[in-house]
C-alpha cells in the first residue's frame, strides 16, 4: 500500500502506470462509505483504465478505506478533503489530469475543478444529477446518515436509502464512526453561478432509476456544454459496473475535441 501524509493524516492510494506509455492521466474519487478497492478495482475501472493506456490514480479518502479515519466532524470540510486530492496530485508530479468521481466523489471533484481549473483537463461526475443544485439531506427525515450509522441496532432504520449506506458500510468493514463525522463535515454548495463559470469539459452520468443523484441530464443542463448518460435500469449502487458507464466514459475521453 503506497500512502503520503497531508495536514497530519496518513491517505492511502494506488499509483497504476500501463504497460506501455501513458496516454494521459486519470484521477479517481470515490464516494461515500466505499474506498478505491470496492469502487474502482473490483468493479473494473483501474483494469479498463490502464487497457485505454492511462495511467491511474485512485485514492482512500480520510474517513474510508486504509486511510487515517478520524472521528471530528471538523476534519471534514469540503475545502480540506479537495485539499487531499490535489495534495496527491502535487505529491505524484502530476499537473493536470483527467478527473472523475462518483456521488461524494463527483462533489469533490467538481468543487476542484471550480477553485483550481488549471489541475483539470476533463471532468466526469458520475452518481449525481438534479438533487445537486438542491442540496437535502438523504432520506426521510426521521434520521440523519449519522445517527443511522452509529445506531446500535441498525433495525432502527426505517428509511431504505440510510438503511442501503448503513448496510454497505458493514460489507466493506468501514468505520462507522468515522462516516458518521465525514456525513457531518461541512461545505457551501455548489451554485448555478459557479456551473455556469465552469470551463473543464464535462460528463454526466448517473443511473436512470438513481434516485439519489436525480436526472443527470439537469445538471448537465446547468453547465455550459455539458453532455449526460441515463444508465438504464440501474440505481446509485448498481450503476458504476455498468458497461455503458465505462463505454460513455472513454467516448468521452477520447472526443473531448468537440467540446472546445
Amino acid at each position: 500500500m503506497a500512502s503520503f501524509t497531508h495536514e497530519g493524516l496518513a491517505l492511502a492510494y494506488d499509483d497504476i502506470a500501463p504497460s506501455s506509455g501513458a496516454i494521459g492521466t486519470v484521477v479517481l474519487v470515490h464516494g461515500f462509505a466505499t474506498n478505491r478497492d470496492e469502487n474502482w478495482r473490483r468493479l473494473g475501472w483501474l483494469g479498463a483504465c490502464e487497457r485505454k493506456g492511462y495511467r491511474t490514480i485512485a485514492l482512500d479518502l480520510r474517513g474510508h478505506g486504509e486511510s487515517a479515519k478520524p472521528h471530528d466532524p471538523a476534519a471534514y470540510g469540503r475545502d480540506a478533503m479537495v485539499g487531499d486530492i490535489v495534495a496527491l496530485m502535487d505529491h505524484l508530479g502530476v499537473g493536470r489530469a483527467e478527473l472523475m468521481g462518483y456521488s461524494m466523489g463527483s462533489h469533490l471533484s467538481l468543487r476542484l475543478a471550480l477553485d483550481h481549473p488549471e489541475r483539470v483537463n476533463n471532468l466526469i461526475l458520475g452518481g449525481v444529477g438534479a438533487r445537486l443544485l438542491k442540496p437535502e439531506p438523504l432520506g426521510d427525515g426521521a434520521m440523519t446518515m449519522a445517527q443511522a450509522l452509529t445506531a446500535e441496532d441498525a433495525a432502527v432504520i426505517t428509511d431504505p436509502i440510510l438503511r442501503g449506506f448503513r448496510q454497505f458500510a458493514e460489507n466493506q468493514g468501514e468505520d462507522r464512526h468515522a462516516l458518521a463525522a465525514c456525513s457531518q463535515g461541512h461545505g457551501a454548495p455548489v451554485t448555478t453561478d459557479e456551473l455556469f463559470g465552469l470551463r473543464a469539459p464535462t460528463l454526466v452520468v448517473a443511473g436512470a432509476r438513481d434516485e439519489i443523484a436525480g436526472n443527470p441530464q439537469t445538471l448537465a443542463d446547468a453547465i455550459p456544454g455539458a453532455k449526460s448518460v441515463s444508465l438504464p435500469g440501474v440505481d446509485h449502487f448498481s450503476a458504476i459496473p455498468h458497461a455503458l458507464y465505462k463505454a460513455a466514459v472513454f467516448d468521452f475521453l477520447e472526443g473531448w475535441d468537440e467540446f472546445e
